[in-house]
C-alpha cells in the first residue's frame, strides 16, 4: 500500500493524518478540528469524524486507534473534538467496547507535544485555552508521569509520549528518552523503528532566548511545533514526501528559521507545505493586509524560509475558501504569494475548503511516490474540472 497524506475541510483549523507505508499501516495525525453541528447550524459541515474514522485501523480488542497525534499548539482550531472522539485515560480503563464502533473512542497510543506551546499561550494577550486543550494538557502529564514512575521501561500503547523541546529551568531534564531536543530527528513511532518510512526533524518551537522582549516576540508570533517530515514512498523510496508544517508560526518565528538554516537549506526544503496559520498574511509579513491596502510589506527572510520548494511542490491552505477581501486568515494576499512560491516550483497551491468545490468540499487525498507528492488522478480531474486552480499537480523528479 503506498503511503498518503490526507487534509481534511475543517474550515480554518488543521487536520492532517500521515499513513506510511510500513505493514502496519502505521498512522500520525497531526491536529483535529471536529465541529459539532451546533457551531454552524446554518450550514451542514462535512463529517470529518467519519472520514477520519474510514482511514484508521482498529486494534485486536476492535478499538480504533492513531498511533501518534502531533498537537502543534493549543488553540481550539487546532484540538477541537478531542473529549467527544479520542480516549484520555490509561488503555486498561477504556470503557467503550460496547459501544457501536462509530461510537468507541478513538485510541491514542503515542502523543507527541510541546510544553513550551502551552506556556506561550498563556503569555499571549486574552488568550484563554479551551476545554479540549486543558484535556490534552491534562493527558500529556498523566503520561509523563507513568514514564517516569516507570523509569521510561516496559511503557505501552495509550501511554507514550514524546515531549518535543526542551523547557525551561530544567523542567525537562530528567525526561531524556521522551525528549526530542531541536534539530533532533524522530524515526520512531509509538517505540517502534520507522526509519526508511519516516523520519521527522524538529526544527520549532524554538527555546527560550535570554532576552524577555524575544520570549514575548515568539508568544505573540504564535508558537507552534514545527516538524519537516520525509514520508517514504515504499520500503525502497525511502525518499518520498517531505512535508513541512508549522502550526500558526507567524512571520518573526519564520524569520529565525531561514537565519538558522539559511546555509543549509535542505532541512527547510519540501514537496508539501501546509501553509501556516490557515494561509495568514502574518506568516510573510509583520503589517496587516487589510490596513495597508493590501501594500504590506513581505518579510524577505520569511518568505525564503517558506519557499525551499522541491520540484513538483503543493501549497496547502488548510482553510475556508479564500475571498479577495480583507479577512485574515485566510488572506487572498498569503494566497498570491504561495501561487508564486508553487508556480517558481512546477507545483501549485490548493485550499482544503475548496477541494473539490466550496458547495461539496472533500478530504485532499495525497499519494507518496518517489516523485513527492500528487493528487489521484480522480481528485486532479475533480479539480480540474471545478476550475479551483490552473496549475497542475502532476509531481516533477527532484532536482
Amino acid at each position: 500500500m503506498a503511503a498518503s497524506i490526507t487534509l481534511f475541510p475543517v474550515g480554518c483549523g488543521d487536520m492532517a493524518l500521515l499513513r506510511l507505508a510500513d505493514q502496519a499501516k502505521t498512522t500520525v495525525l497531526v491536529d483535529i478540528n471536529i465541529r459539532a453541528a451546533a457551531d454552524a447550524p446554518d450550514k451542514e459541515e462535512r463529517d470529518v469524524a467519519k472520514d477520519l474514522r474510514e482511514r484508521i485501523g482498529t486494534d485486536a480488542k476492535n478499538r480504533p486507534y492513531v498511533d501518534a497525534f502531533l498537537l502543534t499548539h493549543p488553540d481550539e482550531d487546532h484540538i477541537r473534538g478531542l473529549q467527544t472522539h479520542f480516549w484520555l485515560g490509561a488503555l486498561a480503563d477504556y470503557p467503550d467496547d460496547k459501544k457501536p464502533q462509530a461510537e468507541k473512542r478513538i485510541v491514542i497510543r503515542e502523543m507527541w507535544s510541546s510544553p513550551i506551546v502551552y506556556r506561550r499561550a498563556d503569555r499571549a494577550k486574552n488568550f484563554v485555552l479551551c476545554d479540549d486543550a486543558e484535556a490534552f494538557c491534562a493527558e500529556a502529564r498523566r503520561r509523563v508521569k507513568v514514564n517516569r514512575d516507570k523509569k521510561f521501561e516496559s511503557i505501552g500503547d495509550g501511554d507514550r509520549i514524546l515531549v518535543l523541546c526542551e523547557d525551561e529551568d530544567g523542567k525537562t531534564d530528567d525526561l531524556g528518552p521522551i525528549l526530542v531536543k531541536i534539530d533532533q530527528e524522530i524515526s520512531a513511532i509509538n517505540g517502534v523503528n520507522k526509519k526508511g518510512y519516516f523520519t521527522a526533524t524538529l526544527l520549532g518551537p524554538l527555546p527560550k532566548d535570554k532576552s524577555e522582549e524575544e520570549e514575548e516576540t515568539l508568544a505573540k508570533n504564535r508558537s507552534s511545533v514545527i516538524l519537516n517530515m520525509m514520508v517514504g514512498a515504499d520500503a525502497k523510496t525511502p525518499d518520498g514526501s517531505k512535508f513541512l508544517c508549522g502550526g500558526d508560526a507567524e512571520v518573526a518565528i519564520w524569520e529565525r528559521q531561514w537565519k538558522r538554516h539559511k546555509d543549509a537549506k535542505e532541512v527547510l526544503e519540501y514537496d508539501l507545505l501546509l501553509a501556516p496559520h490557515h494561509c495568514s498574511w502574518h506568516s510573510l509579513s509583520y503589517e496587516s493586509w487589510s490596513d495597508t491596502k493590501g501594500k504590506a510589506k513581505v518579510s524577505e527572510d520569511a518568505r525564503k524560509a517558506l519557499s525551499v520548494t522541491r520540484e513538483g511542490a503543493i501549497i496547502i491552505a488548510s482553510s475556508a475558501p479564500i475571498k479577495d477581501d480583507d479577512k485574515d486568515p485566510p488572506c487572498i494576499g498569503a494566497k498570491k504569494e504561495y501561487e508564486i512560491i508553487a508556480k517558481a516550483a512546477g507545483g501549485s497551491f490548493i485550499c482544503t475548503g475548496e477541494h473539490p468545490t466550496e458547495k461539496n468540499p472533500e478530504p485532499l487525498e495525497l499519494t507518496v511516490s518517489g516523485q513527492g507528492v500528487s493528487l489521484p488522478a480522480k481528485q486532479e480531474a475533480g479539480r480540474k474540472s471545478a476550475a479551483i486552480i490552473t496549475s497542475t499537480t502532476t509531481p516533477m523528479p527532484h532536482g
